[in-house]
């Protein structure tokens, strides 16, 4: 009889998770993607097969997010109904506590954990580095994709490039912000009533030929008050040349090294623990950014453990056959757990912050509190 129930209970849960986790990658993530996937099939030509890469390239990071919280859901839904149903209770009078009816749950807790673990220290971390690589690829074969009509494009760093419209190789109401090489002063600005595009493959520069070319520089003003300290010097725009035509090259080096450049996201985690070990006389702010990174990985794969011990409780506790309240607990619990990680995560270059332990207090919190909820649904 015990196999039966476990059967029973574990397949119930399993072929929940499995479709929870499908509706909400389909739904939550990929179904935002539909509009830049068609826009990369019809505007910039790209083959179909290459959009399923990129395709191919998200999903395992959207995976991070939606097991857990489609597991989550999926226990919810099923001791909600097995309550409802009186099906727990017929459990209970049979003899059974509540840790062996919810075995199943927790093995296949431990279970989805550990493929996290493996998504979060290695898959995750290799599909975004692949990502950046192919859209280097792609920029590569067609340079002139990178504009858009009204979007600014910020990969000819430092400068950002913005056109109202993109007709071909034309762009209309085009505007370039050159920042110093920090990006935090503007250095000039400049506008054009219309630009044609053009790819030097020798140099792997795109060329401009500006027409209506307005170039604006900043002036900086001194302050009467104070002359002769320029930190309290303030900008004014001063045009400076205004001709017919003018010939500008943008480079694609800053967007080929920012993809051959290895970041705290796109390393996997042996890496990561190597490169931490390893850095002798790097900045703190810099060491604190690899811990954080390590910890979130480690702290989000044990999301499942977390939430079968706060889903069971609620779930029996809410007998409810209605799959909106089980979502609506879940979307809760999810929305709680995950602000806690982005709040921790925003404070990964602050030291004194610690937000590596930071990382760990929603599963301390949840788990907390589902082992009294959990203690006091088995005292019943």
């Amino acid at each position: 009889m015990l196999r039966i129930i476990d059967r029973y209970v574990g397949k119930q849960v399993f072929s929940s998770t499995v479709i929870a986790v499908v509706v909400l990658t389909l739904v939550l993530v990929l179904g935002n993607l539909f509009k830049e996937i068609f826009a990369l099939l019809v505007d910039k030509n790209l083959p179909l097969d290459s959009v399923l890469k990129f395709v191919a390239y998200i999903l395992p990071f959207s995976l991070i997010f939606t097991i857990p919280w489609g597991f989550l859901t999926a226990v919810l839904l099923v001791f909600g109904r097995m309550s409802a149903d009186n099906e727990m209770v017929s459990m209970r009078v049979a003899g059974l506590s509540m840790a062996r009816i919810c075995r199943p749950v927790f093995f296949l807790a431990f279970a989805l954990a550990a493929l996290s673990l493996w998504i979060n220290t290695r898959v995750a971390p290799n599909a975004q580095g692949e990502m950046k690589r192919a859209l280097v690829k792609m920029v590569k074969n067609d340079p002139l994709s990178l504009f858009e009509a009204d979007k600014v494009v910020a990969d000819f760093s430092p400068n950002l490039v913005y056109a109202k419209r993109k007709n071909g190789e034309i762009l209309e109401g085009l505007e370039i912000v050159q920042l110093d090489p920090k990006g935090r002063e503007i250095l000039q600005y400049m506008r054009a009533d219309e630009a044609e595009m053009g790819y030097n493959a020798d140099s792997e520069n795109i060329e401009l030929t500006m027409k209506g070319h307005r170039a604006i520089t900043p002036v900086l003003i001194p302050d009467p008050d104070h002359p002769d300290d320029p930190k309290k010097a303030h900008p004014e725009m001063n045009q400076a040349q205004h001709v017919d035509l003018m010939h500008l090259n943008l480079s694609l080096e800053g967007l080929k090294q920012s993809a051959s450049e290895e970041n705290e996201s796109t390393m996997p985690t042996p890496a990561l623990v190597e490169r931490l070990r390893g850095e002798g006389d790097v900045s703190a702010q810099r060491r604190c950014e690899i811990r954080t990174e390590i910890h979130k990985r480690y702290s989000f794969s044990m999301a499942c453990i977390t939430f079968a011990l706060i889903a069971i409780p609620l779930g029996v506790t809410a007998q409810r056959r209605e799959t909106s309240i089980g979502f609506a607990l879940s979307l809760v619990i999810a929305i709680v757990y995950f602000l806690f990680i982005i709040i921790a995560d925003t404070y990964s270059d602050s030291p004194g912050a610690f937000p590596y332990l930071l990382m760990w207090i929603p599963n301390v919190f949840f788990i907390s509190l589902g082992s009294f909820l959990f203690w006091r649904l088995s005292r019943k």
